[in-house]
Order: structure tokens, then sequence, then C-alpha cells
């Protein structure tokens, strides 16, 4: 067992930064972290090779994904597929995104196939 300390929990980005990043697990199949956009920022992120699982715990934004565009807020729990252009927009409270990417993220970057 592992305790996984303030995961979910809102971090200022530093000094000149857009957001916030931090992995607080990593294993070979799953890899847990914390996305966090200060209100009006900007998410400048871009598609993944990985599954990944929102669960927003603090905020207020939209997420535009596939063609839609849904608000989301603490509780909103999303699925964003491998490769799916997706971002958060319209953040009208500090954001924080608990992320859970399957496998760890980046670990399908170097694949060949």
């Amino acid at each position: 067992m592992q305790v996984i300390k303030d995961a979910g929990r809102y971090t200022a980005p530093a000094a000149g930064a857009a957001n916030h990043w931090t992995e607080q697990l990593r294993a070979v199949d799953l890899s847990v972290g914390t996305y966090s956009v200060p209100a009006g920022g900007p998410d400048d992120q871009v598609p993944h090779t990985e599954d990944e699982i929102y669960v927003v715990t603090a905020g207020q934004a939209s997420l535009e994904a596939g063609g839609e565009r849904v608000r989301v807020g603490p509780g909103s729990v999303i699925y964003v597929a491998a490769g799916e252009v997706h971002r958060f927009t319209d953040i009208t409270a500090d954001l924080a995104v608990l992320v859970l990417f399957a496998p760890a993220e980046g670990a399908r970057a170097d694949d060949d196939g």
C-alpha cells in the first residue's frame, strides 16, 4: 500500500509558468499526478499516448475533447482516450485535476508499433 500525499491539491505554477504538473506515483501500468491551472490561465497540453482519467478536485472550467465541450467542477470524472486532442478552457476558478494515466505517462511514447 502507498498513500499518495497531496494528490489532487491545487499548486500554483512557478513564476512564468502557465500551469503546474506533479507526478505523485509511477508504476509500469499506471501513473498518477496532479495538474493545476490558475483561473484564466491556459491549458497548453498536447495529446498523450496513454489513456487518461481526469478527476476534478477543485475549480471550474470547460473541457473540450472529441468535438464536445462540457463544464466540469469538483467531482467530475472524465475519460480521454490516448491520442485525443483535448484541453481545459474557460477556467473561472483555480483548477486542480487528479490525472490517472494507463499505462504510465510516456510509456507508449517509445513504442515502435
